[in-house]
């Protein structure tokens, strides 16, 4: 049993950190993005390429 209390302490040490460092992320600006947004409507959707077909070359008489 008390093997299950200290792996409930790890994980919340764990998830803690965790959370931790995704705050001090934010406020260091890790996952702000001012120029995308402003441009993604100037970018074309990715074209497909097709393959074309395979013509059968033939002789005229």
């Amino acid at each position: 049993m008390s093997v299950i209390y200290v792996l409930l302490t790890i994980s919340i040490i764990v998830a803690v950190s965790f959370f931790i460092a995704f705050i001090v992320a934010i406020r260091n600006g890790q996952f702000d993005d001012s120029y995308t947004p402003s441009v993604r409507m100037l970018f074309e959707d990715e074209l497909i390429k097709e393959k074309p077909e395979k013509s059968i070359l033939t002789k005229k008489d």
